[in-house]
């Protein structure tokens, strides 16, 4: 059994919906790709935080945070469960701890950092950096160009250094704090997890993962970074514009990048995720969720 089928059933039987915590889910149009679930899948179960905006359009994770705490309360205001699914890290982190705060960096400042790192590339916007915080950058990924520029942006917006920023962070509290939360970590082997993506990659391109792409350029994708740098979809835009023909290559790309970013998902959820659950997939029989 696999975990949508798994997810399914158990909001079913405990009378739930279920929230999406998938960063790509978000996204109308990219469908094949993200394995998203079918239209009678949803009509099984009620669904939030599929679909929400255009693939041309940036979806943060405030915006995430704020949509789905207006899901997850309309949802128990119907006296109902919620079921949330799903793997992003950030997205996933939001339900347990504060990932986001108050500051939005104005146009004229996205415009400032954006010039930066166009005519100076990221060792520009670390040097800027660098000059608004003296005490240093904390533990902020200096080889991250997204994570460099959104501090840039921060600090410039808040007129305050990365550290002060951090320090008043750590005193706010997350947004779900308030709901009982217990977590399943679904399992399957390494042998059994490779064969399961190596045939993902499979059905989906013989469900049409060219066409979909194609209509996706068409679709302003590669206006939206997170977007278009998607495992399975980055490597088939960059076969498609490159004219490409040798299409095995290119399965076999996307596989070996979907385990990798499989392997950083089961890391970062074992090391950051209090499990009360895990719920063996490879199992015979049929795995169940706190019964």
């Amino acid at each position: 059994m696999g975990k949508t089928e798994l997810a399914l059933q158990w909001a079913l039987e405990k009378n739930a919906e279920i929230v999406s915590c998938d960063s790509l889910l978000v996204y109308q149009g990219m469908n094949i790709g993200t394995a998203k679930p079918t239209s009678a899948q949803l009509r099984r179960v009620p669904h939030h935080m599929i679909d929400v905006v255009a693939v041309d359009q940036r979806f943060s994770v405030k915006a995430y945070v704020d949509a789905a705490k207006e899901a997850v309360a309309s949802i128990f205001a119907r006296d109902k469960q919620v079921l949330v699914t799903g793997g992003s890290g950030f997205y996933l982190k939001a339900f347990f701890a504060p990932v986001v705060d108050s500051i939005a960096a104005p146009p004229k400042i996205v415009d400032e950092v954006a010039y930066i790192a166009e005519t100076a590339g990221l060792a520009g916007l670390l040097h800027k950096l660098a000059e608004l915080n003296p005490a240093g950058l904390g533990e902020l990924d200096v080889q991250n160009p997204r994570r460099v520029t959104k501090a840039l942006e921060r600090c410039l917006a808040s007129k305050r250094t990365l550290l002060e920023l951090k320090a008043e962070f750590a005193q706010q509290v997350s947004p779900f704090a308030h709901y009982e939360k217990r977590v399943c970590l679904l399992h399957r082997s390494p042998e059994r997890l490779w064969r399961r993506i190596c045939e993902r990659v499979e059905a989906m391109f013989a469900a049409g993962l060219l066409d979909e792409v194609r209509g996706l350029l068409q679709a302003g994708i590669e206006r939206n970074p997170s977007a278009a740098a998607a495992i399975g979809y980055c490597e088939t835009i960059d076969f498609i514009k490159k004219g490409d023909t040798d299409l095995d290559a290119l399965k076999e790309r996307i596989a070996i990048n979907t385990r990798r970013l499989v392997a950083k998902q089961r890391k970062g959820f074992r090391n950051h995720l209090q499990t009360e659950q895990i719920c063996d997939l490879d199992c015979a029989e049929s795995p169940t969720l706190f019964i």
